[in-house]
């Protein structure tokens, strides 16, 4: 059975995981006690990773670079390691930006952690207290909607289209007087 897993890494990193069908097979936040060192980031990370079958389908969120604060280099230290290890094991994932997330759950590309709850609730009849959880039930959706036939708004037609086909990156501009 396929399973398809939505990782929101952060110093609370959610993780859900559902079957083909959408059911939900485990949600979780990961928190390690106490101020976040190298070691509990390694326990966050390995806590995290245990829980990814290899034969699982994973979407990340990606990083959001306009953050700011103590936790920020906490944030990505956890994303690239979890990032890190999936790539150890030889196990691909799909990277969804925090934009596309939105857009997924509301059908425009912005809104709050607390303007995503009814539109989850309404969508999917998912509830949890944590944004972290909520997030990576999304984050599960999408890559399950990759996967399985699943009935999408156009906006989420949209996400997936640009998952699978990411638009062509510009090259850079040249400096004149160089």
């Amino acid at each position: 059975m396929n399973r398809y897993v939505g990782v929101d890494h952060s110093t609370k990193t959610g993780v859900a995981i559902l079957d083909p069908n959408g059911n939900v097979l485990k949600r979780i936040e990961i928190q390690a006690d106490g101020a976040l060192d190298a070691a509990r980031i390694n326990d966050v990370v390995v806590r995290t990773l245990r829980l990814i079958q290899p034969t699982d389908k994973v979407a990340i969120e990606g990083f959001s670079y306009g953050s700011t604060g103590s936790f920020v280099g906490q944030q990505y230290a956890i994303g690239w390691a979890i990032r890190i290890g999936l790539y150890v094991r030889n196990q691909k994932y799909v990277e969804v930006a925090p934009t596309q997330l939105k857009k997924f759950v509301t059908g425009v590309g912005k809104g709050s952690k607390e303007e995503l709850i009814l539109p989850i609730y309404k969508r999917w009849g998912f509830e949890h207290p944590s944004d972290n959880v909520r997030d990576a039930f999304v984050l599960a959706q999408v890559i399950r909607a990759i996967h399985e036939p699943v009935q999408l708004t156009k906006p989420q037609q949209e996400v997936i289209h640009n998952l699978i086909n990411p638009p062509a990156k510009k090259p850079a501009k040249k400096k004149k007087g160089k």
